[in-house]
């Protein structure tokens, strides 16, 4: 019941962070058939929204956070029409403040804890079960209406995002960046993605001279990324069911959209092939994450034990501070080059700390 819905929903919004992993490489998905979606809707949309909430934060703050990563790693820019394509990716740590929630905080309405009412959230223990008590939304005081089931247990602490981006060089020592991948079908389970994003750095360095001054180049960088994920869904209630409110469930969809600003003050210093750098910044990532349409709740049992169904339109959302990350950021990482060969890594101290490292080809 809940426990199979909450499972099920997770490994949708997992499969939705895989998918975006292998859009730098090959796309492979495993989906599951939109019967596990159809468990998600066994009680109460607004305590079924609430825990959902709470178990997929780290979730979605890690992956905002790894999608602002990986804009470069030195404060030299590119020379004039010079440019440079690379591959990356990143993967944020969830802390430990955000490896599991109290139920009892989130006023649910007829779940409850069984015992303790600490639980894992995605990036939470593996092996950490909790236990609930489920009333049935229609008679929450009817003992025979009550059952037992357990919440999902934790799935990775490490939340990673790729990056794939072109950069080239502009006048007085400034280049652009932008990422690119245009909205693609990848199948019917999967469903489409694409993302878009642009930046700008400008290396001070070369500014009124002084680079003859200073022993090293110092640059400021802006970067926006935004991800966009649709995938059709096909929610039905039991043939033969009451089902009250609008019965148009032609218009499913689960959809995912994540934005992100980042900005950097950089401080590099080429050495021979290889260039270390350091910066301070900023962060700031959304993410709106939903079913949108009508679908069909189950809100109530028959005498006979046949489902009373409930429609509800666009009944989860993931958004707000919840699912977001803002704050100061500082990396430290390197660069190297070989003829047109180059080499990143590097590693963020925030929030959610991460690590980055990737390949590039420049000309």
């Amino acid at each position: 019941m809940v426990e199979t819905s909450l499972l099920n929903f997770m490994k949708k919004l997992y499969t939705f962070i895989t998918l975006v992993i292998l859009t730098s490489a090959t796309f492979k998905a495993s989906a599951q058939s939109d019967n596990g979606i159809s468990d998600l809707f066994k009680g109460s949309p607004g305590d079924v929204n609430k825990l959902i909430n709470a178990y997929s934060n780290p979730l979605f703050k890690g992956f905002g956070n790894s999608l602002n990563g990986g804009w470069t790693n030195t404060a030299k820019t590119q020379s004039l029409l010079h440019f440079v394509v690379r591959v990356s990716a990143t993967a944020s740590m969830v802390p430990s403040s955000d490896k599991t929630f109290d139920i009892n905080s989130l006023n649910l309405d007829n779940i409850k804890p069984s015992g303790s009412s600490i639980a894992p959230t995605f990036g939470g223990d593996k092996n950490l079960s909790t236990g609930i008590v489920v009333s049935d939304p229609s008679a929450p005081n009817d003992p025979t209406r009550k059952y037992n089931t357990t919440l999902p247990k934790g799935v990775s602490q490490y939340i990673p995002a790729p990056q794939v981006q072109l950069t080239i060089g502009l006048i007085k020592s400034t280049d652009f960046t932008v990422r690119f991948i245009p909205t693609t079908k990848i199948t019917n389970d999967v469903g489409s993605v694409g993302m878009f994003g642009f930046g700008l750095k400008h290396n001070f360095a070369n500014d009124f001279g002084a680079k003859h001054v200073l022993p090293f180049d110092l640059a400021l960088a802006v970067g926006y990324t935004r991800l966009n994920y649709t995938k059709p869904l096909s929610v039905q209630p039991d043939a033969g069911s009451t089902v009250g409110g609008n019965t148009d469930f032609t218009n499913q969809s689960l959809e995912g959209h994540f934005s992100g600003w980042n900005t950097q003050i950089i401080l590099s210093k080429k050495l021979l092939f290889f260039t270390p750098f350091v910066s301070v910044g900023y962060l700031s990532s959304k993410t709106d994450v939903g079913l949108k349409g009508n679908f069909p709740f189950v809100t109530g049992v028959t005498n006979t034990g046949k489902p009373i169904y409930t429609s509800y339109a666009n009944p989860i959302s993931i958004t707000g501070s919840a699912a977001s990350v803002n704050g100061a950021r500082a990396d430290v990482g390197f660069q190297m080059s070989l003829f047109f060969f180059k080499l990143y890594g590097s590693y963020s101290f925030a929030a959610y700390q991460s690590v980055n490292a990737g390949i590039g080809l420049g000309f």
